[in-house]
């Protein structure tokens, strides 16, 4: 019988160190290499800042803790590609060329925490953008200048944010209905936006005014009109527009009530003419029924006595034979 010879000590030194290798090292799947352009260290950072990129790199590791795509010219967050990053915690997209995101965009990333869309050019931020984020408890959306619009469910669901800002975009007025439910909102940074200071940001301006610690530059966040308000804090201009929007009735609205009680007048007066005819015939109908019922009595009472009047002669006749027997 052959004998296989025995193992070197060199062989036994790269088997052990084998083994030892495949059960310390994490899982392919959550290391997939490192995007072109970026660097990854053993922290779960991906840096991929100031790379002139265009798209969202590829090839990123699957258990991605923080990724920062700063300072490139990125247009596009492609929702597939980012929401399998599932253990996000911190995601800076900052100064780059952003138009749009939308709730699919984020829709994965339960942990994230952190996340800075300032300097892109966004436009609009559409009901429940955010909502995915449950954890999310910083966000920063500064510097777009034609952010016009934000829905006012945008940051509904968002009940662990605790800092947002919006400085320094084209703002005029926003609905706080959701943001002052918010439990955990402690910083709000609004500064840097034409506000319109009217009846539509009454609620707003009011806001400012009673927990102007919540704002951070609340000093430099002032009206930029109507032209009588233009420089103002908003803080300065809440009880002023509360006054001003509360005052009394307007010329529309004593058009309204007029309407109405012409309207309430023309109703009354067509249903008593309604119930007078009903009336009325409701009389001659009674009437003309009891003449009926009087007649018919008249007619039986003649119809009676005549039928007497006969019963009586025929009983004399019978009678008198009877007298003469």
């Amino acid at each position: 019988m052959r004998l296989l010879p025995a193992p070197s000590a060199h062989s036994l030194r790269l088997l052990f160190l084998f083994i030892f290798v495949m059960g310390v090292a994490p899982s392919p799947a959550l290391t997939a290499g490192c995007p072109d352009r970026c660097v990854c260290d053993d922290q779960l950072v991906v840096q991929c800042a100031g790379q002139e990129l265009t798209l969202f790199p590829n090839d990123l590791p699957l258990a991605t803790r923080q990724l920062i795509i700063s300072n490139n010219r990125i247009g596009e967050l492609p929702a597939l590609q980012l929401n399998y990053l599932s253990d996000l915690v911190y995601l800076d997209v900052s100064n780059n060329t952003l138009m749009e995101i939308s709730e699919s965009t984020f829709g994965n990333l339960r942990k994230l925490a952190y996340l800075d869309l300032s300097f892109n050019t966004l436009t609009q931020i559409e009901d429940r953008t955010f909502g995915p984020l449950s954890s999310l408890v910083m966000l920063r959306l500064t510097d777009n200048p034609g952010l016009s619009e934000i829905h006012p469910d945008a940051f509904s669901e968002n009940m662990a944010l605790q800092v947002l800002d919006v400085s320094r975009n084209n703002l005029t007025t926003l609905n706080i209905s959701s943001l002052i439910a918010l439990p955990s909102l402690r910083s709000m940074g609004l500064s840097g936006n034409p506000w319109r200071c009217d009846c539509e940001t009454e609620d707003l301006c009011l806001w400012v005014q009673i927990e102007g610690f919540k704002f951070q530059d609340e000093g430099q966040t002032v009206c930029q009109g109507p032209p009588e308000l233009s420089g103002q804090r908003l803080a300065e201009v809440g009880m002023q527009l509360r006054a001003d929007c509360h005052q009394g009735l307007g010329y529309w609205d004593y058009l309204f009530f007029i309407a109405i009680g012409f309207v309430i007048f023309s109703a009354g007066t067509v249903s008593a003419w309604v119930m007078g005819v009903l009336m009325v015939l409701y009389e001659r109908y009674n009437k003309r029924k009891g003449e009926d019922m009087d007649s018919d009595d008249e007619e039986e009472r003649h119809m009676g006595g005549g039928m007497m009047g006969g019963g009586n002669q025929g009983n004399g006749d019978v009678n008198k034979p009877c007298m003469q027997v």
